[in-house]
């Protein structure tokens, strides 16, 4: 997916709203601004807007000081999924169809995204996941996959929502390599959180290589791009992923919670919709 000219303001409010948490210094804050507009203009409109957003955290990083200004959110939210790992599970087990229930859940987590949806409620979330529709819903397709492959893998997106994650790949019940940032962005999930959530408990953990909030492959590390390739069937969680991946030709399955009206139009549904949508 190509940037959009809409994506340039939305980039302008998360650099303040990253610089604001991190620092009270105005003359910083404003210089944060400053350097995002000229990093702009040396930006092609033909990349992806994780390529965008990638310059712009680290431009943050570098004028503040803060390498990782969302890492004790990254904690926290990561511990307050754990907190409902147990009743979570249990709501998975008890349901007419475990796997769609679980792929639900793991769409809902999509939830926690501080890049673009700082207020969000996970609770309230979870709470409503059952009454909870798909706007796109490629879920035969899903099943026809999973029931074919060997190897599956799983492109992460969120710390906090990698421990949704953890319960879907539980579900599949298949040899899964999980995909984390290779460095720290936003509240994107790195080997850390991953670890936290007890990912390595069910999936081998590699990194895309690089701190891109997004699979670009062709940024992305020789690790991830051999297992792209082999993988029997590759899930791509949250929006970063799809506006990196959406254009690949192999064959790929969406899950997501769609954060902008820009890939709500691409895909066809609301803002705000759930969707679970195959390519290729």
């Amino acid at each position: 997916m190509k940037t959009n000219l809409e994506c340039i303001p939305c980039l302008f409010e998360q650099a303040l709203r990253t610089a604001m948490m991190v620092t009270q210094d105005e003359q910083k804050i404003k210089q944060v601004q400053d350097e995002l507009g000229e990093i702009i203009k040396e930006i092609s409109l033909e990349s992806t807007p994780p390529m965008l957003a990638k310059k712009m955290y680290e431009n943050v990083a570098l004028i503040t000081g803060k390498e990782d200004p969302y890492q004790e959110l990254k904690h926290k939210s990561t511990l307050e999924a754990l907190a409902l790992y147990p009743s979570v599970k249990e709501q998975v087990s008890r349901s007419i169809d475990p796997l769609l229930t679980a792929a639900k859940f793991a769409a809902i987590g999509n939830v926690i995204d501080f890049g673009v949806n700082h207020g969000y409620g996970l609770l309230d979330e979870i709470n409503d996941v059952l009454t909870r529709e798909f706007g796109v819903f490629d879920y035969g397709a899903f099943k026809e996959h999973l029931s074919k492959a060997n190897e599956v893998l799983y492109i992460g997106d969120n710390a906090g929502e990698s421990v949704f994650d953890r319960i879907l790949i539980e579900e599949m019940g298949k040899n899964v390599t999980y995909v984390v940032r290779g460095g720290p962005v936003i509240n994107d999930v790195t080997l850390k959180e991953a670890l936290q959530a007890g990912i390595d408990t069910v999936a081998t953990i590699i990194s895309t290589g690089t701190n891109i909030p997004g699979a670009v492959t062709e940024f992305c590390g020789s690790e991830f791009n051999a297992a792209f390739q082999k993988s029997d069937m590759v899930i791509s969680k949250g929006q970063g992923n799809y506006e990196s991946l959406s254009d690949e030709e192999r064959s790929i399955f969406f899950l997501l919670i769609v954060k902008c009206n820009l890939v709500a139009e691409e895909i066809g549904v609301q803002k705000g919709e759930l969707v679970l949508k195959g390519i290729n």
